[in-house]
């Protein structure tokens, strides 16, 4: 004798179930966005060689990227709240898949630089639809544990990115092979965005949102203002104008501040959300991605630089050191739900603490055994570290986004998701000015042989890594001002 089913008790599986496929695809798209944050990280120096570029055009391919894509993401979480995620995510995706094909097929820095801007507003115009996504289709204990996935998504590609990369460029040659790199998207996007035409569902009615112009000039004016003199300065001796330039974006961010509250005053629909803004939980988190993407972000960026150009390793042999970090953030990123559940927000607090000791015990690696630094020694803290990232981002993500109103999911997740991406292109120019800013290779170190270039290397990326120790401390510090525990989890 069978028993079937009521409709009504396989009714909640069969929306689970859509709601799973649905973001198992949009995944897909964070995978490729995120990936390609740090799997051009490897690639850096035979992009350096091949196309002639300067250590400012490297910070660009990879912070020119991330700004791209921080600038794009709050109108398009915008465009999503009124038109639907689903014709977004498409639309970037398409946008994105192009410019990476563009990137494969450059011939000059100036023009990879351009096609990696396109790619990351590309990334900026997709990337909303991903959390609001999880925050439509779930609610409660379900939300978290795909916001779960998403941060073992996140942590899987950041991290095994430089080992994809190091991986394709092996396989592909070190001449053209960082081409690959880029050509790889096409292969994935070839499958995500049909699927995704077919599977994803349509949202429901839509709000006639207006996108705030003004808004959305005075914070690129602000964040460019920002990034250029931090890019540039370096290399150009840091005239007067970057430090005009940074005086400049205080006054530009002051007046977005006073647009903002304006635009709310007389009703209108303000860019940032002031509203969202004056939520602790929501500012707090989003100030603190910001310190903690510029912290660990940029590790990458270092480790990748100094391990080719300053010890003389192959792209794979950089991508096999970094993995551990990869291997960490997949074990504690995957459990994130249950622990954020269990420790409330003491999971942030230690997954802070162990990528501080993670990174202060690889300091201390390159500090005793540089020249002859050995890979193997980093095993260890780097697996630290990356076993503290993964109990951060997920939860992150949920502490702040649980108590945003539904109607908001998208504007919300493109603000905190600008802070993320934010950070990172912030990471990037300081860590390449402290990089490359200490780093003396003149021609007496040169005939001293590989010992000298190796010894120049590794003293100028212990000042880099000590710089992302500090801005892991500082978001140690603003994890306080977080909710004790995510809303719905009780205290179990």
């Amino acid at each position: 004798m069978t028993s079937t089913a009521s409709p009504a008790a396989q009714a909640p599986h069969e929306e689970a179930g859509r709601g799973w496929r649905a973001v198992s695809i949009v995944l897909a798209g964070a995978f490729m966005a995120l990936l390609d944050t740090t799997i051009v990280n490897v690639a850096l120096p035979t992009i350096r060689s091949g196309l002639h570029a300067s250590p400012a055009s490297l910070e660009w391919v990879v912070s020119g990227y991330a700004l791209a894509y921080g600038l794009a993401l709050v109108p398009a979480g915008r465009a999503g709240d009124r038109f639907g995620h689903k014709p977004m995510f498409l639309l970037g995706l398409t946008v994105f898949i192009a410019a990476s094909v563009a990137c494969g097929l450059s011939g000059s820095a100036a023009q990879i630089v351009a096609a990696r801007i396109v790619q990351g507003l590309g990334a900026g115009m997709f990337y909303p639809a991903i959390a609001a996504t999880i925050q439509l289709a779930f609610t409660g204990p379900a939300r978290s544990k795909a916001f779960g996935v998403f941060g073992a998504t996140i942590g899987f590609a950041t991290a095994f990115g430089p080992l994809l990369g190091g991986l394709i460029i092996s396989a592909a040659g070190t001449g053209d092979g960082w081409r690959w790199i880029f050509f790889v998207n096409l292969i994935i996007g070839a499958v995500t965005v049909p699927l995704a035409a077919w599977q994803l569902p349509r949202s429901g009615p839509h709000r006639r949102r207006g996108f705030d112009l003004p808004g959305f000039g005075l914070l690129a004016a602000g964040l460019l203002l920002l990034l250029v003199p931090l890019i540039e300065g370096q290399q150009d001796g840091w005239p007067a104008w970057c430090l005009a330039c940074l005086g400049a974006c205080v006054v530009v961010f002051a007046l977005l501040a006073v647009w903002e509250l304006a635009a709310q005053r007389r009703g209108g629909d303000p860019l940032l959300k002031p509203e969202l803004l004056r939520q602790t939980s929501f500012s707090a988190g989003a100030i603190f991605a910001v310190a903690y993407f510029a912290g660990f972000s940029s590790v990458f960026f270092t480790l990748s630089i100094v391990w080719q150009e300053g010890l003389g390793h192959s792209a794979l042999i950089t991508g096999l050191v970094i993995a551990p970090f990869s291997v960490g953030s997949l074990v504690t990123a995957a459990n994130s739900d249950k622990l954020s559940a269990r420790m409330g927000r003491m999971v942030l607090i230690t997954g802070c603490a162990l990528v501080l000791a993670g990174l202060a015990l690889v300091i201390l690696v390159i500090h005793l055994t540089a020249p002859a630094l050995d890979g193997w020694y980093l095993v260890g803290p780097l697996l630290l570290a990356g076993l503290g990232n993964g109990m951060v981002i997920a939860p992150n993500q949920d502490f702040v986004l649980a108590s945003v109103p539904r109607k908001e999911a998208g504007t919300a997740s493109g603000i905190l998701s600008t802070a993320q991406r934010l950070g990172t292109a912030i990471g990037i120019a300081v860590i390449g000015t402290v990089l490359f800013g200490t780093l003396h290779l003149g021609s007496a170190s040169a005939r001293s042989g590989p010992q000298a270039v190796a010894r120049a290397f590794t003293h100028s990326a212990q000042l880099a890594l000590l710089t992302n120790l500090a801005f892991v401390i500082i978001s140690l510090v603003l994890v306080v001002a977080l909710p004790r525990r995510v809303p719905g989890h009780g205290n179990t």
